[in-house]
């Protein structure tokens, strides 16, 4: 059973073709500058040099036409008709999706209307789920949810200490996102800590230009860093995380900074990139700081800083945890912040192996980067967004 897994973004769309049957990802890829114009497919095939493949593609909809085309024309499938489902991630739930759902009309609607929760990320998920009904009308549609895992956080947790009211007609509270990641990495760990996960205490770390930390108390999300939206938090690449809230009213009236151009610097201009002064990639950061860059250096000294406060805030809340696992996507494998921040958390039970953690820097594999004295045992792992999405959608398709 072969099985097709979308994250569509504003200008791009990722994609897996992954069998189920073989317990084997067949082919990986992206589309980007969609809408923009110039877009492009890199396609990738496991033990194969990545395709570069050129294709306009004015909306999501072509895009994930050159995706089929080119599952079939590199002999992936033999007809569209080969895969017999297609898992969307969707980025914002609300409060009504608390597992995965087959897509129908009324799940496409619920999704429309959080969408104010989420507009640069509900509404090009909603447009890679219309593409794919239109081109693929027959195939059962899976919507894995983004903010499920968090919907077991207590009331106190998740309620900001604002009007109620906020909250009754406006769903303002806290929902937190990268739920397949952390769920993915509260399932390693307690396998890798050897305890089960209907009893494990956890904290788990998901990094990459978005980073967040979820507080894990018997198997489940009880606490998470991100909020309302993704921009709550530790500080991030390009987003600010926790600040004071009254910076806000202040840059209004100090600058006549508008809602829109606020909105731009908090997400786009804040984080690494406001402190560096410029957007860079992560890895120009390191080998800036390395020579003497003091903006560079702030930057990571920030981000380890902030890290290090919400880690032992996180400890609080579950206790002496059983393992803190870090979990990377591509190109993450070597942030250097994980190492800086644990360092000096002696204190909490947990001494890492500076020779394990710089082995671990290079990536590919799961790894215990604490010592073997250490109390907490600290893990880190590659992603696994897209095998819980794999899994949601064979669950829901009976495959199981």
């Amino acid at each position: 059973m072969l099985i097709l897994t979308l994250n569509c973004r504003r200008f791009s769309a990722q994609y897996q073709l992954y069998n189920w049957g073989d317990q084997a990802v067949m082919a990986t890829g992206m589309v980007e500058r969609i809408v923009v114009g110039d877009s492009f497919l890199t396609h990738r095939v496991p033990g194969a040099d990545a395709k570069h493949l050129d294709g306009e593609c004015a909306d999501h909809k072509d895009a994930l036409r050159l995706i089929l085309d080119t599952l079939v024309g590199e002999g992936l499938i033999g007809a569209v008709t080969d895969i017999k489902a297609i898992g969307h991630r969707v980025v914002h739930g609300g409060e009504r999706f608390t597992k995965s759902v087959l897509i129908d009309e009324d799940v496409v609607e619920a999704i429309r209307e959080v969408a104010t929760l989420a507009p640069l990320h509900n509404t090009p998920n909603l447009a890679g789920i219309r593409a794919a009904q239109e081109l693929l009308p027959e195939l059962p549609q899976v919507a894995i949810f983004d903010t499920a895992f968090h919907q077991t956080m207590p009331e106190p947790a998740y309620m900001y200490p604002l009007p109620y009211e906020w909250y009754q007609k406006h769903g303002v509270r806290r929902y937190g996102f990268h739920g397949q990641s952390h769920l993915h990495a509260a399932r390693r760990g307690a396998e890798l800590a050897g305890v089960p996960l209907d009893t494990a205490n956890l904290v788990t770390i998901h990094t990459g230009n978005g980073v967040s930390l979820c507080a894990v108390r018997d198997g489940v999300s009880v606490d998470t860093s991100m909020g309302l939206t993704p921009l709550e938090g530790v500080m991030m690449g390009t987003r600010c995380g926790d600040i004071d809230a009254g910076i806000i009213p202040f840059m209004v009236n100090e600058a006549g900074v508008s809602a829109t151009e606020l909105d731009l610097f908090l997400n786009q201009k804040s984080g690494l990139a406001g402190i560096v002064g410029r957007r860079v990639s992560r890895r120009t950061v390191v080998d800036e700081a390395v020579v003497g860059d003091p903006r560079c250096q702030l930057a990571l000294d920030m981000e380890a800083y902030r890290l290090r406060k919400y880690l032992g805030a996180y400890i609080a809340v579950t206790g002496r945890p059983d393992a803190i696992v870090f979990t990377y996507g591509e190109g993450w494998e070597d942030w250097p912040v994980r190492g800086m921040a644990l360092q000096e958390m002696s204190q909490f039970g947990i001494e890492v192996d500076l020779k394990r953690d710089e082995e671990a820097l290079k990536g590919g594999r799961e790894m215990q980067i604490s010592a073997d004295h250490s109390p907490v045992k600290v893990f880190v792992i590659p992603s696994g967004e897209d095998m819980v999405l794999n899994e949601d959608v064979a669950a829901i398709m009976g495959w199981q």
